[in-house]
């Protein structure tokens, strides 16, 4: 019974779309599948790991009738990259079989009946809703990414804050030893509304989000946030957890102020890091008149050093901190300078963009 005849690019776009968030293992096997959906001209593929699900559509040559199958992800992706792009495939189902031609190669796949796909409901219940660019809400998301923490107990830590007010939505990530924040102004106000968006998510979003200006839409459903644009449909669930007050955390005040060329200073950095403690990943940053000197030293007693010309003339610092910290924030901005704010040797450091209030990065420091 034929399911659907297409071109082999046709059905690879989409389905590398949603690949991201099938696991390799899982308890569930039908959760190393995707969902095939068929009507009149139209494709629906579905992947799901139960906390959060990605839906995109494609048009396709011929497809007689309605149905739905389930089959492995990985296995179809890389039958459908092994082919020659531009081929012509028909897919034919059969009881718990499908096979795949195209040209002269065939392949046989085992099926799981596509109603028994654990699809996410959505919450009807509905919150604050808004629209903005995918390029302006990839770049916010990129902004703080690198800050989640990564399977931490304090399970809250673990994913992106999206807070809107009015008409700002701010964007924060933090796992108790740096913090990223930025800001956006939405075009319309909307409800207020704080939801913590889980990494696999965050992650997800920014490989499927386009630098581009067409819409997305997000949409607040209790515990769920919902993200459409293009042909994508993503849903998934939020972390319940109180995020920490990251306006306490954000330093103000701070009377040291340097301004330093980004690219030098992430190249010192990158040099500096080559003789830092594998461990610890400790960096001195050495501040006195017109000089701002990195020092790296290891366990073997050897000691890299860079110097920076920048402009100050206040007292002498020395301060240390985690040197991949530093090194995360360089690598997402793409500003000229950056603006180094630094108060004692026991105070955090804030790191802005000298001009822009929408981006603020704090690093605790660290003895060494």
């Amino acid at each position: 019974m034929l399911l659907i005849k297409a071109q082999r690019d046709r059905l690879l776009a989409p389905l590398q779309s949603v690949i991201g968030i099938v696991e390799r293992r899982h308890t569930l096997p039908i959760l190393s599948n995707v969902l095939i959906e068929t009507a009149g001209d139209r494709l629906d593929i579905t992947a799901t790991d139960l906390e959060v699900q990605v839906r995109t559509w494609t048009s396709v040559t011929e497809s007689p009738m309605q149905d739905s199958v389930t089959l492995s992800a990985r296995k179809l992706h890389d039958i459908l990259r092994a082919l020659p792009a531009g081929s012509d495939l028909a897919m034919e189902a059969s009881e718990n079989r499908l096979t795949v031609k195209a040209s002269r190669s065939r392949f046989n796949l085992q099926t799981l009946p596509g109603r028994d796909f654990p699809q996410i409901a959505l919450n009807p219940e509905t919150g604050a809703s808004f629209s903005l660019p995918q390029g302006v809400l990839r770049k916010l998301l990129e902004r703080v990414q690198f800050a989640m923490a990564v399977q931490d107990i304090r399970f809250y830590l673990n994913g992106t804050l999206l807070s809107v007010a009015n008409s700002t939505l701010t964007v924060v990530a933090t796992d108790g030893h740096r913090l990223s924040f930025t800001q956006q102004t939405l075009p319309e106000t909307t409800a207020q509304a704080e939801v913590i968006i889980p990494r696999k998510s965050v992650q997800e979003l920014i490989k499927l989000l386009q630098p581009v200006d067409d819409p997305v839409q997000v949409t607040l459903h209790g515990n769920q946030v919902r993200f459409e644009f293009g042909s994508i449909d993503l849903i998934t669930k939020v972390i319940d957890g109180k995020f920490p007050d990251y306006q306490r955390v954000i330093p103000t005040g701070h009377a040291k102020i340097v301004e330093v060329d980004r690219l030098l200073m992430q190249q010192a950095l990158q040099r500096a890091a080559i003789l830092s403690n594998e461990k610890i990943r400790g960096v001195r940053l050495l501040l006195t008149k017109d000089s701002l000197a990195v020092v790296c030293t290891n366990n073997e007693q050897e000691e890299a050093q860079e110097e920076l010309e920048v402009a100050y003339n206040q007292e002498p610092l020395d301060i240390g901190f985690n040197i991949a910290y530093l090194l995360d924030v360089l690598n997402h901005l793409s500003s000229e300078q950056v603006a180094c704010h630094f108060g004692d040797t026991n105070s955090s450091v804030l790191i802005t963009v000298p001009g822009q209030e929408d981006f603020k990065y704090v690093v605790m420091p660290m003895r060494i």
